[in-house]
């Protein structure tokens, strides 16, 4: 019998850590997945991986020994902790969500979706790229290959589950709040978010919108200089919302070409197998209808009647599968 490749899960019971959990057990048998609690109440757990039963041990050292990789999918806390306890496990790669791990010697930037050629290196620390970097690296370096890019100017607009369960009970417990005219829950976001659209979170909201903000545009950038089909697309100028819905990013872009190509072949230029097109005679995406989709997709596009070269796109993204899914394929190339 092939012996599997034991592979720790660290937040296998967060939002994003039941994505991978799910998306491994579906499509990569060939992983022996253990699942390890972020916090300490969690561990003890009976669940489910795939189709058997599996209990959620505690993070500690001997629950990572033997690891040929260790995902982190939890909180902050949990990845220093983790990062910490891997110090004992030298052959042991990292896979980090949370970007705990970014700033370690050696660590690599990873998104399989947009690298062309398989990536054989087995450095101990891999970054899985944000998602929405991610989705916006799929969309500009397809375009850029079959329509050179002049420039263009994004509009992010993020969902409450990029903070976790967190983000998304506040963000329902806000609503019911506002109807029920009583006094807001502002832990996460430190301001209001139900009903509204946030350029920036309160001064004491913990993970400020700013941060998330500078790490899409680092990864981004590093993406599209990656080689291959479309290398070289231009930076675009980017703006972060948080949006007032719980899942799926949802992204317009504008973008103008040294010559506008017209509609259709930009949507013929754009279809790939990560990249679903809506052509003109369907509805556009939204980000409720594309939860659990994989990759990226795009409609609405339209030529700008203001700017002759340029046209208007409309994308969404179910965040937390397109990072699942980048991450478990680090880790299928480990096997």
């Amino acid at each position: 019998m092939v012996k599997r490749p034991k592979v720790a899960l660290v937040g296998s019971e967060t939002l994003l850590g039941r994505e991978i959990r799910d998306l491994a057990a579906e499509t990569a048998p060939e992983l022996d997945l253990r699942l390890i609690a972020a916090e300490e109440g969690r561990s003890g757990l009976l669940t489910v991986l795939g189709d058997e039963p599996a209990l959620v041990t505690a993070l500690d050292a001997d629950n990572l020994s033997g690891m040929r990789a260790i995902v982190l999918a939890g909180s902050e806390a949990s990845s220093q902790k983790a990062l910490e306890l891997a110090a004992g496990e030298p052959d042991a790669v990292l896979i980090d969500l949370t970007f705990a791990a970014e700033e370690l010697p050696g660590a690599r930037l990873r998104a399989p979706a947009v690298e062309l050629e398989p990536d054989e290196e087995e450095d101990a620390v891999q970054i899985v790229a944000h998602p929405a970097a991610i989705a916006l690296a799929l969309f500009l370096r397809r375009l850029h290959a079959h329509n050179p890019i002049r420039r263009s100017v994004i509009q992010i607009l993020a969902p409450a589950s990029e903070l976790g369960a967190e983000g998304i009970e506040e963000l329902q417990a806000q609503t019911v709040s506002l109807l029920s005219f009583k006094n807001l829950p502002k832990t996460v976001f430190d301001a209001q978010l139900a009903f509204s659209l946030l350029a920036r979170y309160g001064d004491h909201a913990p993970a400020p919108l700013d941060r998330t903000a500078l790490t899409i545009e680092r990864h981004l950038a590093a993406l599209l200089a990656l080689p291959g089909e479309g290398e070289g697309a231009p930076m675009p100028s980017l703006r972060l919302i948080q949006a007032p819905v719980f899942h799926g990013y949802s992204f317009s872009a504008w973008v103008e070409f040294g010559s506008n190509p017209g509609i259709e072949a930009l949507e013929s230029g754009l279809a790939c197998e990560w990249i679903n097109v809506r052509g003109a005679d369907a509805e556009p995406p939204d980000n409720v209808g594309n939860a659990g989709q994989p990759g990226i997709a795009v409609g609405g596009i339209a030529e700008d009647s203001a700017c002759p070269d340029a046209c208007w796109f409309w994308m969404v993204a179910d965040n937390l599968k397109l990072a699942a899914e980048n991450a478990v394929a680090v880790a299928r190339g480990l096997a």
